[in-house]
């Protein structure tokens, strides 16, 4: 499995020939421009998960990729995509997208405040037959999966403290983590929060932050 951060909380997997976007948001321009996607993938409706500007235009670039999102998403957001191109997953339920079966799992986003609406958000579980498992959990720290190897694992969120993170990756207990959602952090904050996830759990940290692809 190779695993490239584009920026935030959009990562490129690519396994056994199959190329899947997850969260093309408008915290990260990483993604723009990419095309032989299989599928896109997005975990809920705020837009540093899927950015309404330019997302249609990604979409258009790429006409055979499906796509697959938390179902408050096309509600909220115009993908400009005709509706059966469009797979809701909703927690418990799961798609095969070439050679990555794709599990949805929570249901919904951790709380930001009691006087701010809740909405919807899927963490996603991707295998691939003799390939680590990854998961990448969006806006929630609530699923905990087994069988993970590999974790997307938020850094910073207004919806989160790093012991709460500090907690969930201990909880996932993937042998590797890499930071994600993370463009509010600068390079020192990154650092001392990355340092403590290295310190306080038995998980490695890999830092993917320059773009270049990873095979794990």
């Amino acid at each position: 499995m190779q695993i490239t951060h584009l920026g935030h909380s959009a990562v490129l997997v690519e396994s056994g020939g199959t190329r899947l976007l997850v969260d093309p948001g408008a915290f990260s321009d990483g993604w723009h421009g990419l095309v032989d996607l299989d599928a896109v993938l997005i975990t809920h409706l705020h837009p540093d998960h899927v950015d309404p500007a330019r997302v249609p235009a990604l979409l258009a670039a790429n006409p055979e990729a499906r796509v697959v999102v938390e179902p408050g998403v096309p509600e909220a957001v115009d993908l400009g995509v005709a509706e059966e191109r469009v797979t809701r997953l909703a927690a418990g339920d799961a798609v095969d997208l070439g050679a990555v079966g794709v599990e949805a799992v929570g249901g919904d986003h951790a709380v930001i405040h009691r006087d701010i609406p809740m909405v919807g958000n899927i963490g996603l579980v991707l295998r691939s037959e003799g390939e680590p498992t990854l998961f990448h959990p969006g806006d929630s720290l609530a699923a905990v999966p087994t069988g993970v190897d590999v974790l997307a694992v938020p850094t910073q969120a207004p919806w989160a403290a790093m012991k709460e993170h500090v907690d969930f990756i201990r909880a996932v207990g993937a042998a590797r983590a890499f930071p994600i959602h993370d463009r509010l952090v600068n390079e020192i904050g990154r650092s001392m929060v990355v340092g403590r996830f290295s310190e306080l759990t038995d998980t490695e940290v890999l830092d993917l932050a320059d773009g270049r692809p990873r095979t794990l």
